[in-house]
């Protein structure tokens, strides 16, 4: 099987590619994360792969698009909704590339953190199927990522400390902000 991998980061794809590859699956990677902020983070992000694909020997298409404007003016007005939001915009665009290019399904590492929303992934993954008309190859990664973040630390993989929005950088200091405020006002 010819398979287009979303990678939202090289962490969460370690273990994704070992066990696609021990199917024998030929995988590519799909870089595509227009999410992810601030730039420097998408750039550490973005190059990490690029080194780690080169360590592994695995193609990977770079679609660049930094989205910071477009990301906000999708989002704001109904943040509670922006991972169901940002899960579509990359998968569709990896289908919709997987398509195109000849591939016989899409997949994604988002589904191997236990941190995103597996179910919506899931339902997200298989409506763009449809309508595309290509195999959303589904596959329950989660019981692989403590595991997958060990090799990252072992190999010196740039590890991230939010999902990868700005939203979720905030969320990230939710406590922090809260003792800062409290200690103001007293």
């Amino acid at each position: 099987m010819k398979l287009l991998l979303h990678i939202c980061c090289a962490p969460c794809s370690v273990m994704c590619i070992e066990k696609l590859r021990e199917e024998n699956i030929d995988i590519t990677g799909f870089w595509y994360n227009p999410n992810i902020h601030p730039y420097i983070e998408y750039k550490n992000r973005r190059d990490c792969l690029k080194e780690y694909s080169s360590m592994i020997n695995l193609d990977v298409i770079y679609k660049e698009e930094y989205g910071l404007r477009e990301f906000t003016k999708n989002v704001i007005n109904n943040l509670d909704n922006r991972c169901a939001y940002c899960y579509t915009v990359r998968l569709n665009e990896t289908a919709k590339y997987a398509k195109e290019n000849g591939y016989d399904a899409f997949c994604t590492t988002l589904l191997i953190s236990p941190y995103q929303n597996h179910e919506k992934i899931i339902e997200i993954g298989n409506e763009l199927a449809k309508k595309y008309g290509i195999k959303f190859y589904y596959y329950d990664f989660r019981p692989y990522f403590k595991e997958g973040q060990e090799k990252a630390r072992e190999i010196s993989l740039y590890m991230q400390k939010y999902c990868g929005c700005i939203f979720s950088e905030e969320e990230r200091y939710e406590k922090k902000i809260k003792k800062d405020k409290e200690k103001s006002i007293i």
